[in-house]
């Protein structure tokens, strides 16, 4: 196999294991013997972590909202994969967030990364249960 253009196209975790869990649950035989280990090893590993809780449009919503941020698709990818709960965190995700952002800034994006840990369905069992 080639790589033709490696920036083409990148995946968070959530983008990946639901590809993996729709492979698994076709029919198809897919060519590989170790395919089923891998797949299977692959979405255990990805269910412990924080893209269990999140959805398609919760990402969405964390990239619109980035924007205002000027953040690079990798450190946005970052953080959607592991989304941050410190101003420490931050900084080892964006290089050179002490210059790049302000500490308001630092809290809304915590703010909105804390967000894509809620999914809708999750909400919407919370508010039925008040």
């Amino acid at each position: 196999m080639e790589i033709i253009n490696p920036n083409a196209a990148i995946l968070t975790n959530f983008e990946v294991m639901s590809t993996l869990k729709n492979m698994k649950s076709s029919k198809k035989k897919h060519g590989l013997r170790n395919l089923a280990t891998i797949t299977y090893e692959t979405v255990q590993y990805l269910e412990d972590t924080a893209c269990k809780e999140q959805c398609s449009e919760s990402i969405v919503e964390f990239l619109k909202a980035m924007k205002q941020f000027n953040l690079t698709k990798n450190e946005c990818l970052m953080m959607i994969n592991d989304p941050p709960g410190s101003a420490l965190h931050i900084q080892i995700m964006i290089e050179d967030s002490d210059e790049r952002l302000t500490d308001e800034q630092v809290n809304l994006i915590i703010e909105y990364a804390s967000k894509l840990r809620a999914s809708p369905v999750e909400e919407e069992g919370q508010l039925g249960e008040g």
